[in-house]
């Protein structure tokens, strides 16, 4: 108790008042206060420090780069060290300051999600919802802005690619003469059949189904289309902006003719964005993304699917809790989740089971194990099976990723992986408290989400502003003393022979994959028949299955329903192969060491720290005094280089982790178009014959070993990519650290005042740290000394 005393009566350390000065034509105080409204006053006051930081560094770094523009404006050649100064400078300068953190709600069909959006912004039915059918028709961004009105963006598809759905859709349809009646009800009866029948008359009118290609490309649409392909809305209050923004995003009905004129455009509509003025709720900077389960049938919109759930950095499978155990559907946004870890940027994933006050009192004490201490009410028998739910979905869920991500996941070190939430209780707090729905704890997770981001990025960013002014200020000086140049003529050489070690670890981390992708190989040519098999067959035979089969051929392999699961025959054969590959996969893409020496980044890291431990000999064996400058940049400059190839790597992971899949598409291509111009009696076994045929000619050529080469090619671009930039990068950093002292250092204008503000700037990082522990720790004891909240008095 009395070291807890102390804690508390202890000063937070005092930041220099006048680095906190306000810089010229900032936000007025009021402004920026209102962008922290979401965080507690402890968090507040955190963020508030840390962007003071980085609006003075970025001054800082105006005023040198100025200051250095001035000085050789008049020049007729510059020094490449110089413009390498002015063009690090700008780039620091024009940096975003926060990448939006994209947290995805991935689940299927009336699974919740836009209830449980609704519930987090504290907007009662501000997205549409509705019940068990589908509502949102497309992916719906909803983020906190600057803004002072509501606002919405509604993407369409441009003409090219309407033109591109809508010949799919009348092919999608045609008919043929000689189809008998048994088959031509079947025909009928099929999903993509209906949908497509649904979006032509929706946007033409009724009979536009009966039309062909050049004729509806010659009629007119329903509504009015404008020539951005883009429709703003914006209202003063959220329930004026959520009736305005209702046709475009609810899935109309398919038996209704009726509507306005904004809902005849709905087939075009690929992307919502929706901006919230400052909210109290939802900080800036994070975008909630209402992801539909199964993709799109249009190209474009599909591709923009896949691509929204690969720049997720944090992922929610939405799962409403009647349906979390043995569904299908359930389990097939689990697996495309995980990919999303294994080819994205996705660092978090977890399962939030929604409707978790739904509960049929007598049934689960029937099923309830005897013994148990006697359950008084509905709510504490929700609560008892929300725990459990929470129990034993946590350690399925673990044990999966286990099974496909490196042991040192950073989603593998989350205390919690399962939210039970409840959107209806949260308003209506009949059953649970606030605090039990647990839409508190979600919006804590994002509030927590982002400020540890803003720390990173304010530290890295402030860390490398004072790199740069510490160079700047060397070569600005002009009492340097000649013969105390920085001797560092082997340093190239040393360099090079690490590039070329580096070279070869990389070769060895890439190698690790080439067992398992010859055993997947090997998995892939005995089992594809009978993984084919099971895609090309459906529970009613053909009933209804001519045109589902045939908008798959249209589509190269795949086919995205609004209400039926995603099928993809590229990926379905080929996931034999990355059964074997994705552990493998993940851990050569895995931030933490390896024992085997598998990862990537850990070979990148041990290549930084050579180097900087080279500086740090040479510049013990010079002794350094005035150069102990350069030696400080180059050690900070190599850091952001190399620091810089980490978001390299990862764009090209997906590519790499797709090749195989992407291959195999390729391949079938022929035999995909084939099978889609087939028509007339019989159609869908002669369709399924094609595929069949076509598969087995092309495993016969080689296609899963094509499959191989083309991913292992993709390694060895990864590789060339990174010791180029490397090699380049390095070389230019040396060329400016190596340049003779000569005329140089006149040239540049004095920059002592900026370097001394830099430096300060930089001291205050960690005094801003310290303080923003001594908070949290202040209001983690204060908030353990008050009274629990009493749940509510009905039962």
């Amino acid at each position: 108790m009395a070291e807890t005393e102390d804690f508390l009566v202890r000063e937070l350390h005092p930041v220099d008042d006048d680095i906190f000065k306000e810089p010229m034509r900032k936000r007025r105080r009021s402004d920026r206060d209102q962008r922290f409204r979401a965080f507690p006053s402890v968090e507040q006051s955190a963020l508030k420090e840390y962007e003071k930081l980085e609006s003075r560094t970025r001054r800082v770094l105006s005023n040198t780069y100025q200051k250095l523009i001035q000085s050789v404006f008049l020049d007729d050649s510059i020094p490449n060290s110089v413009k390498y100064l002015i063009n690090r400078l700008l780039a620091l300068i024009e940096k975003p300051s926060l990448d939006p953190i994209y947290i995805g709600l991935f689940g299927s069909t009336g699974a919740g999600k836009s209830s449980l959006i609704n519930a987090i912004i504290r907007q009662a039915m501000f997205l549409p919802v509705s019940g068990e059918s589908i509502c949102t028709s497309c992916i719906v961004q909803v983020s906190s802005g600057c803004c002072e009105q509501y606002e919405a963006k509604i993407h369409l598809l441009s003409d090219q690619e309407w033109k591109e759905e809508l010949k799919n859709l009348t092919t999608l349809l045609h008919r043929t003469e000689g189809l008998g009646g048994e088959e031509e009800d079947a025909w009928d009866r099929g999903d993509a059949a209906e949908e497509a029948v649904w979006k032509l008359q929706m946007f033409y009118g009724n009979g536009a189904e009966e039309k062909s290609y050049e004729e509806l490309l010659r009629a007119k649409p329903r509504g009015k289309i404008p020539t951005s392909r883009v429709i703003s809305l914006k209202a003063e209050e959220a329930g004026e902006l959520s009736v305005k923004l209702d046709p475009y995003i609810r899935t109309q009905r398919r038996d209704w003719d009726g509507g306005s004129a904004e809902t005849h455009i709905w087939p075009l509509i690929k992307l919502v964005e929706v901006t919230l003025p400052k909210s109290e709720l939802i900080p800036e900077g994070v975008v909630l993304v209402d992801i539909p389960g199964t993709g799109d049938f249009n190209s474009k919109r599909d591709e923009m699917w896949k691509k929204t759930i690969d720049k997720c950095s944090v992922i929610w499978v939405i799962s409403d809790i009647e349906r979390i155990s043995g569904g299908r559907a359930h389990e097939d946004l689990l697996n495309e989740s995980v990919k999303a870890c294994q080819r994205g940027f996705c660092r978090d994933l977890a399962l939030v089971v929604t409707k978790a006050d739904k509960l049929h009192l007598p049934e689960y004490l029937r099923e309830r194990k005897v013994g148990n201490q006697a359950i008084q009410s509905q709510r504490e028998a929700v609560l008892e099976r929300n725990e459990m739910i929470k129990l034993q979905r946590n350690k399925i869920l673990k044990d999966k990723l286990k099974r496909k991500l490196p042991a040192d996941s950073r989603v593998l070190e989350a205390s919690e992986l399962v939210y039970t939430v409840s959107a209806q209780e949260y308003w209506q707090q009949a059953l649970l408290t606030e605090e039990e729905t647990e839409i508190p704890k979600l919006r804590e997770y994002i509030r927590r989400r982002l400020l540890d981001k803003k720390k990173r990025m304010v530290t890295k960013y402030v860390t490398e502003a004072f790199g740069l002014l510490l160079l700047t200020d060397s070569f600005s000086c002009t009492d340097h003393v000649q013969n105390e140049h920085l001797h560092m003529s082997g340093l190239r050489r040393f360099v090079e022979e690490k590039i070329q070690l580096l070279e070869k670890a990389i070769d060895q981390c890439f190698a690790h994959i080439a067992q398992p992708l010859q055993e997947g190989i090997w998995n892939a040519r005995s089992s594809y028949r009978r993984i084919l098999g099971a895609c090309l067959v459906r529970s009613r035979g053909n009933q209804g299955f001519h045109q589902t089969l045939k908008a798959v051929c249209l589509k190269n392999g795949i086919y995205a329903s609004r209400t039926l699961a995603r099928i993809d025959l590229n990926e379905a054969v080929t996931q034999p192969i990355y059964e074997q590959i994705d552990p493998v996969f993940g851990r050569i893409f895995r931030s933490g060491k390896s024992t085997d020496g598998s990862a990537l980044i850990p070979h990148i890291d041990a290549f930084k720290l050579s180097l900087q431990e080279k500086m740090t000999e040479i510049g013990i064996r010079n002794g350094w005094k005035y150069d102990s400058y350069k030696k400080s940049f180059l050690i900070q400059e190599i850091s952001a280089i190399l620091g810089g190839l980490e978001g390299h790597i990862l764009r090209k992971k997906r590519k790499i982790y797709e090749s195989l899949t992407t291959s195999v598409q390729n391949d079938l291509k022929p035999c995909y178009e084939e099978a889609a111009q087939i028509t007339g009696k019989k159609a869908c076994e002669r369709m399924k014959e094609v595929l069949r045929r076509g598969v087995d000619r092309q495993v016969a050529e080689g296609m899963f070993e094509r499959a191989q080469e083309r991913m292992q090619h993709q390694f060895q671009q990864l590789k060339n990519g990174i010791t180029e930039k490397v090699k380049g990068s390095i070389a230019t950093m040396l060329t400016l650290a190596l340049s003779p002292g000569d005329g140089l250092y006149k040239e540049l204008a004095d920059v002592k005042s900026e370097y001394k503000e830099m430096e300060k700037l930089h001291r205050s990082l960690r005094e801003v740290a310290e303080n923003a522990v001594l908070r949290r720790g202040m209001q983690d004891f204060l908030l353990r000394l008050s009274p629990s909240k009493a749940g509510p008095p009905k039962t």
